[in-house]
Parts: structure tokens; sequence; C-alpha cells
């Protein structure tokens, strides 16, 4: 039978979701945690690969089991996050079909990068800027970004995609008080470093030192040296994943 589980996680202490050799991953804990609690080999795969330091909120992978056991879900997810490490917590399981996938069957991913411009002691997952970002220069800017586009120039170099197609649904920046402010991107795919690299781009305007139509020319250069630099990972979340199937909790 093939499960879904729901986890969120501080990616702080770890190298990304992606097990790596000789580094601490989420996936690597999952798998060990999985394997303890059913008592039988665990493989995980995951509905996306966060980068070192990247969080996420209601993040979904999935998993092969022989047969539930008889104890309650409820039961069995205080025994997982009993072996989970503090930074990992396992919400939810659902049943899904034995072809389901987490990764390929998503059909949208949001992603949120936090920012502050004064001092402050709680906010550990946003990233300390040292200007007032201009809100609507930023929005303007961003518009070019919606819809179905090449975003090679967004992509960390190096990358092995078969496609650098992505067609993002959703842009926006939003000052949440005086000091803080959220980006939200929802888009069907996402490549490598592509969400640090826009932010890191749109605060070039927000700052002032572009103009909201440069964000368009870097887009169309398909070409990562002419965006603006990336941003820091600890700040960013990836935030919700959808489906075509409704998730249903066992």
């Amino acid at each position: 039978m093939r499960l879904f589980i729901r986890l969120s996680y501080d990616g702080g202490p770890f190298c990304g979701w992606q097990t790596q050799a000789n580094a601490p991953s989420v996936q690597s804990e999952v798998e060990r945690a999985l394997s303890i609690a059913f008592g039988e080999k665990i493989t995980v795969v995951g509905a996306g690969r966060t980068d070192t330091g990247v969080n996420a909120v209601h993040f979904i992978a999935h998993f092969d089991l022989s047969e539930f056991p008889e104890e309650t879900s409820a039961h069995l997810l205080r025994k997982i996050n009993a072996i989970l490490p503090p930074a990992i917590v396992a919400e939810a399981f659902y049943r899904v079909a034995d072809n389901a996938h987490a990764r390929f069957d998503a059909v949208s991913r949001t992603y949120r990068y936090y920012v502050h411009t004064a001092k402050d002691p709680f906010a550990h997952h946003s990233c300390r800027i040292w200007f007032t970002p201009d809100v609507a220069a930023m929005n303007r800017a961003a518009l070019p970004l919606l819809g179905r586009h090449d975003f090679s120039s967004f992509e960390k170099t190096g990358g092995a995609n078969k496609t650098d197609i992505c067609t993002v649904s959703e842009v926006e920046w939003k000052a949440l008080d005086e000091c803080h402010f959220v980006f939200t991107i929802t888009a069907d795919r996402f490549l490598r470093n592509m969400v640090r690299a826009t932010v890191g781009t749109l605060l070039e305007v927000g700052r002032g030192r572009r103009a909201p139509e440069w964000v368009a020319e870097v887009l169309e250069a398909r070409d990562r040296g002419q965006a603006g630099q990336s941003v820091i990972g600890e700040a960013l979340f990836l935030e919700d994943i959808r489906y075509p199937y409704p998730l249903i909790t066992i």
C-alpha cells in the first residue's frame, strides 16, 4: 500500500531534503524514523528537494508499506515524532492510490520568503535587509514572471533539468507591518535556487537600484549572470503543495 505523509521541518540543521553522503538530511531522518516505527525498510520520495536551510510547512512525501498496523494513526504519529529530531514533525498520513506520486502528481507549489528591516530578536527565519523596500515597484517588476516562461536566468548554474520552463500563477509582495514583508510565489514547478534568485532580483528593484522593467529583461536574457544575487535560504518556506485529487487522512 502507498501512503502520503505530511511533514513540517526547520531546514536549519540539515543539508536539505535529499539524502547526501556525510551530511544530515530531512529525507534520511524521516526514513530512519519510519523504518523503526513500522519495522521494515522504508524509502520516501518527497514532493520537492528543498536546499540547505530551507524550511517546509505541510511538506508531502510518499512511501510504500506492506500493511498498515492495527495501531491508530495518532499513536503511530506519536511514535514517529518521538524518533524524529526536534526540527521535524510528522503531522498526518493519507491513503492514496498505489501509483500516486508525491512529486510528479503535484500541480502547484507555493513558497514564501520573509524579510525584515529592523532588529528583531524573534526573526530567526527572516532575512534582515537594510532598507525599506518599495513594495509597489517590486510588484510591478514581478508581473512579467506570471505565466509560462523559461526561468533559466533564475536557476543555479549546473542544473540538470530536462526543461527550464515553469508556469507561475501567483507572485506578490506584501507588507505585514512597518518592518516585516513577505514574498509569495506559486508555480507548477521550480528550478534549483529559483525562488531565492527571484527574491534577490526583485529586491534590487525594491531598493531603487533597478527599474521595474529590468526584471522582464532578466527573464528574457536566460542568463543567470543577469539576475540579482540569491538571498539566504533560512528565510524561505515551502508552504503549500496541491494535488489533483483530495487527500483524506487515515
